[in-house]
């Protein structure tokens, strides 16, 4: 693949804050000099991921993983960096030559175009383009356009959402196969039913075709909704999971949502697909549907990332209600988001009220008619007993404390009270004494944090951070290494030491590249110096001694100390590596003496370094 200039990597790179950047993905929080939020590349409870904004790195302090705005997007999508400032310049608004992005999207995931997962890809990216042709352009996809029309979606909206038709004969398979496709990857794609002999066949058939896509936009699944009802068929048909399927950890829209969900601070989480387009076309963008199943662990923690506030909207009819009272209990029980329902009227879903009334209404709907979850159990407990009764009044009560034992807030503990006692004409007072001796309908078992309000110098959660036992001697190595980055002065003066040699391998190939940087670059940036290194191990170790947290004044004694410190036992290092190749060499001479007394000496100097680095 074609190098892209560095002039033009720079170019990039300065155009874009990594804050905004990574904003799209996780929800941060500034605290003191730095933002913290959930990881996106492991699940926690408590947030360790911190963007340096000065600095333009981010830096896990769960997990080690750092770097600049490239390594976030190529860590979290899995695509080269050339792809990677292709796709961070297309944020920043930065034109590239043509011949730039032609090269870096037709590389694919770390430039292998054939490797299995992009060939999955590739294959679903194009079943889109054939469904979508078939819908908008063929005969035999006119009875589908003319329902999806019927059903009020524009030709803008089914284009949004690449929405496609596949008809009832078998045309996927061979036009795969015309394509020198070969078996196997069809096979393990989702999108074929294999029978004993081995052969496939289209597993969608006289069905709509809604493209499912992950974070990055790109189709990894189907759900077809079956044109005509059939006895024997289901209503909706999912691809089955695959490499590159799994619907516990997909939302969909979650792509297209994100964008909307952080400029607007909440999420809607609705039932169906069609609830979401009808919200799209409505104007309202913000909203996700998960896979046809109760809400996983691993959609709440996507959510989580990006929104502290989830309405949920699902059904007016009671299936919706009792899905909804579920959804709640779900967020409640793994989540720390704050919660709303939107209660959509006549008992109707978005999609039948969008048709009925028109996209502004929805869209004022939307808005319009939102209650708490306190609320809605009220109203939705209210119709599952007979509270004219002594004994449905009791457990309509008692259902009710439970959940408000659940809220935090007085005030809105004492707002739901008074409407209790006012609606039953009972004593607040022994609502409220009945109240403390309740325990909570489901207690929260591991709420995921927010990042509490800190002051000084920003540093991860202690409970997440790893402790990692340094000796003296990496310490300071990694503070010197540090101070010569940051400071010219001190880079110069430890530059000018006769025989100067970190004792450390990795931290001496961080100074080796150090004096590389410098001869083409005037002053040190740490997100540029990321790029000049090729290595991810040494990438991560130099973003990791950004990470720490030293005072801004250097003295020349806190210098002399590293380096004596350092010296002792650098020297000691390169005779260990001596030692080491002798040994190695009088193996491959068959000289056993020589071997013997080599070993003796090996682990003599080892015993010494090991000796000195406690000291």
């Amino acid at each position: 693949m074609a190098r892209i200039p560095e002039q033009v990597i720079e170019q990039v790179r300065d155009a874009t804050d990594i804050v905004d950047f990574i904003s799209q993905y996780v929800q941060l929080q500034k605290q003191g000099k730095n933002f913290f939020g959930l990881c996106p590349f492991h699940e926690e409870r408590t947030p360790s991921f911190s963007v340096t904004e000065d600095k333009q790195i981010f830096h896990c302090f769960s997990c080690g993983r750092g770097g600049n705005v490239f390594k976030f997007l190529m860590e979290l999508e899995n695509v080269s960096f050339q792809e990677a400032v292709v796709k961070v310049a297309e944020f920043s608004h930065v034109s590239l030559d043509e011949q730039i992005v032609n090269a870096a999207t037709g590389a694919g995931q770390h430039g292998d175009p054939q490797s299995p997962t992009n060939q999955l890809i590739k294959l679903h990216q194009d079943a889109t383009k054939l469904y979508t042709h078939i819908l908008m352009n063929t005969e035999m996809g006119q009875p589908a356009l003319d329902y999806l029309h019927k059903r009020g979606l524009t030709d803008q909206t089914i284009s949004d959402y690449g929405l496609g038709y596949a008809p009832s004969k078998q045309l996927l398979k061979p036009f795969f196969e015309t394509h020198k496709v070969d078996y196997q990857t069809l096979r393990h794609s989702g999108l074929f039913i294999e029978n004993q002999d081995g052969d496939l066949r289209d597993r969608f058939v006289d069905r709509i075709m809604y493209p499912i896509r992950n974070q990055s936009g790109q189709v990894i699944a189907f759900s077809g909704r079956l044109l005509k009802q059939l006895p024997d068929q289901p209503k909706y048909l999912n691809s089955p999971e695959t490499e590159l399927f799994n619907k516990r950890k997909v939302l969909f829209n979650f792509d297209l949502a994100r964008g909307a969900v952080r400029k607007q601070g909440n999420l809607i989480l609705f039932e169906g697909f069609m609830d979401v387009m009808s919200a799209h076309q409505s104007g309202v963008d913000n909203g996700v549907a998960s896979m046809g199943t109760s809400l996983t662990e691993e959609q709440i923690y996507a959510i989580q990332r990006i929104t502290k506030q989830v309405y949920v909207c699902y059904d007016g009819d009671t299936p919706g209600q009792k899905a909804t009272q579920r959804a709640l209990s779900i967020l409640r029980d793994n989540s720390s988001l704050t919660l709303g329902v939107i209660q959509m009227p006549e008992g109707m879903d978005p999609d039948e009220y969008r048709q009925k009334y028109g996209e502004a209404k929805l869209a004022s709907a939307l808005e319009s008619a939102r209650e708490t979850p306190v609320a809605f159990e009220m109203r939705y407990l209210k119709g599952q007993y007979d509270v004219d009764t002594d004994a449905g009044r009791l457990q309509y009560l008692n259902d009710i404390l439970a959940i408000l034992a659940t809220v935090k807030s007085p005030v809105e503990q004492d707002v739901y009270l008074t409407q209790l006692a006012d609606r039953f004409q009972l004593e607040k007072t022994s609502l409220r004494q009945q109240l403390a001796m309740v325990k909570p309908v489901k207690q929260t078992t591991e709420r995921v944090s927010q990042p509490a309000a800190r002051t000084g110098q920003s540093q991860p959660p202690t409970q997440q951070q790893q402790v990692v036992k340094r000796t003296p001697v990496e310490k300071a190595e990694r503070a010197l290494l540090y101070r010569m980055l940051h400071d010219h002065d001190v880079w110069l003066r430890v530059t000018g030491i006769p025989q100067f040699s970190f004792a450390d391998d990795d931290y001496q190939l961080v100074y080796t590249l150090a004096q590389g940087y410098f001869e083409t670059h005037q002053s040190y940036a740490p997100a540029q110096f990321v790029d000049f290194i090729h290595n991810d191990h040494l990438q991560n170790l130099v973003i990791d001694i950004e990470s720490m947290q030293l005072n801004e004044s250097t003295s020349e004694g806190e210098i002399d100390d590293y380096v004596q410190l350092i010296m002792k036992i650098a020297p000691l290092t390169k005779q260990i590596g001596e030692t080491e190749q002798a040994l190695q060499e009088a193996k491959r001479l068959g000289d056993n003496d020589r071997v013997r007394q080599l070993v003796i000496e090996y682990i003599k100097l080892q015993q010494q370094k090991q000796s000195q680095k406690q000291a």
